[in-house]
């Protein structure tokens, strides 16, 4: 199984550097777990960026996934990783999300780094 964080989304979506990278979990299907979390984050900066249609359209195939919802079991491992790991509260969901589901974390956000369970990218530098 696999999760992708929201930064990997929007690499995917906006063919950036990494994007294949991200490929590889997005593509399948089948092994795929969304984070309900992720969708919002994804959909809120593409809308910002682009538009709520193209927003949507994203939306309409993140939840070709299997989407997880934020329940009170999920909410309070959330909230002991954020404890744990001092991380924020929707990268706490994202990993909570993952090990729930015995998933592998693809990311390029550093807050996961070095994290079991987790398959790490650098982000490509803004020039």
């Amino acid at each position: 199984m696999n999760v992708v964080d929201s930064s990997g989304w929007l690499e995917y979506f906006a063919d950036g550097p990494n994007a294949d990278f991200f490929a590889k979990a997005v593509e399948n299907i089948e092994e795929l777990v969304i984070p309900v979390i992720t969708i919002y984050e994804v959909f809120k900066r593409v809308h910002q960026q682009r538009s709520e249609g193209d927003a949507l359209q994203v939306v309409a195939l993140m939840e070709q996934g299997q989407v997880v919802n934020l329940d009170t079991t999920l909410a309070l491992s959330a909230a002991k990783i954020s404890l744990e790991l001092k991380v924020p509260m929707a990268d706490s969901i994202i990993l909570a999300t993952a090990q729930s589901s015995n998933a592998t974390l693809w990311t390029q956000d550093v807050d996961f780094k070095g994290i079991d369970g987790v398959q790490y990218i650098e982000a490509a530098k803004k020039t």
